[in-house]
């Protein structure tokens, strides 16, 4: 049980950090129209509808929140319905808290699934794509004011961890589907993204 909350919360903040730099991860020629195309802010905050398609269930399981990505710190994902929590990654650990209660720290030190996914997710942050295209196989394009892109895992490692992942959006990433080799589908909608300090609340800020 408790490989599997890590693996989901790991899930989850991968998906969450993809949004400022997920189009870096091309180095086909759209790379520059879609970086054109995307908003930089340091400071960015929104809300999610996250739809996860267990394999053999008929009715997915849904949960919506708010997101936080700040450039250089971290991502800060809260989850408020069904049920409340919060994760905070830094570069240095992963946080779940219940409440106010720290519910599971993961130190990037001597957990090495953290260390792996934590490189991935700085390495979008910070475009580096000679990281990023060693680790995964990338395809997608430009249409109009709208991309797409498709991350595949190179290593099983990594394959497991989080699966095959498609994005599209325009400004903003708007839409992540993950696949696992389970079978299970995961599907995020982002909308209401706001940028700039103001965008984050004085209780998302203290958490950073």
């Amino acid at each position: 049980m408790i490989i599997r909350i890590k693996h989901t919360m790991l899930k989850s903040i991968l998906l969450s950090l993809l949004l400022p730099g997920a189009a870096s991860v091309q180095a086909a020629a759209p790379v520059a129209r879609i970086q054109a195309m995307l908003a930089k802010p340091k400071v960015m905050c929104g809300r999610f509808d996250q739809s996860k398609q267990l394999a053999g269930m008929k009715k997915p399981l849904a949960a919506n929140g708010r997101f936080c990505v700040v450039a250089g710190k971290g991502v800060l994902w809260r989850t408020l319905q069904p049920f409340p929590s919060t994760l905070r990654l830094t570069r240095d650990e992963i946080v779940h808290f219940q409440g106010e209660r720290v519910a599971m720290r993961l130190d990037a030190k001597t957990e090495p699934t953290v260390r792996m996914i934590n490189s991935v997710l700085f390495s979008l942050l910070s475009g580096d794509l000679g990281q990023l295209e060693s680790l995964f196989e990338v395809d997608g394009g430009v249409d109009a004011n709208s991309w797409n892109v498709a991350l595949k895992a190179r290593e099983p490692a990594l394959a497991k961890a989080i699966g095959a992942i498609k994005l599209d959006g325009g400004a903003y990433v708007k839409n992540i589907t993950m696949s696992e080799a389970s079978g299970d589908k995961t599907s995020i909608v982002f909308s209401a993204i706001v940028s700039g300090d103001a965008a984050m609340t004085a209780e998302e800020a203290a958490l950073f």
